[in-house]
């Protein structure tokens, strides 16, 4: 794809948004056969902050935050069409996000790296925090 990536939050996304997010999701196994487009705004409505990346008005990359809007926040479903990665575009979907949360007066930010995604955010600034460990209740997807 050609142009400069752009970098919007989304409160509402549109029809072309809409369908790049999710198949941004599909494709990294976080969206379900049931999942349907209501599911998309309710994340959005939920969400602290959302951000997707465009290039040509596609969407190529996207990450959230979600947070108590008053101290911690978590990143979350941050995902680069695996065509638009080692570009940059992961890289700035979290600065972005981290500019906007310290923005907003969050000062811990946290995230789970799944997908052997550890060394990415580590050049990032992020550190496995000792003596902690990623739980899931038993039957959650992931």
């Amino acid at each position: 794809m050609d142009g400069a990536v752009k970098y919007r939050f989304l409160k509402k996304a549109s029809a072309a948004q809409a369908a790049g997010v999710i198949a941004l999701y599909r494709a990294q196994g976080w969206w379900t056969p049931g999942d349907g487009p209501a599911a998309l705004g309710r994340l959005l409505r939920g969400s602290h902050c959302f951000l997707v990346a465009e290039r040509g008005g596609a969407v190529i990359g996207m990450g959230r935050a979600i947070s108590d809007r008053a101290g911690d926040a978590y990143l979350q479903d941050v995902a680069v069409l695996p065509s638009e990665r080692g570009a940059g575009t992961g890289k700035a979907l979290v600065a972005a996000l981290c500019r906007r949360l310290r923005k907003d007066g969050i000062t811990w930010i946290g995230l789970i790296a799944q997908n052997n995604s550890e060394s990415f955010y580590a050049r990032l600034g992020f550190r496995a925090l000792r003596g902690a460990a990623p739980m899931l209740i038993k039957g959650a997807r992931v």
